[in-house]
């Protein structure tokens, strides 16, 4: 979060963590629908 010499925005780097942990939860939904994965009956 500290800006040094690099003229890159910190925001790009968000922005892209964010589209990852979106991609990655769709991803999850989609195989849990189609029956690739399947939650834990028991979560105790």
């Amino acid at each position: 979060m500290v800006r040094g010499d690099n003229q890159v925005p910190m925001s790009r780097y968000l922005g892209r963590r964010v589209i990852f942990s979106v991609l990655v939860i769709l991803l999850l939904l989609v195989a849990l629908g189609t029956g690739l994965i399947s939650p834990n009956p028991t979560p105790y």
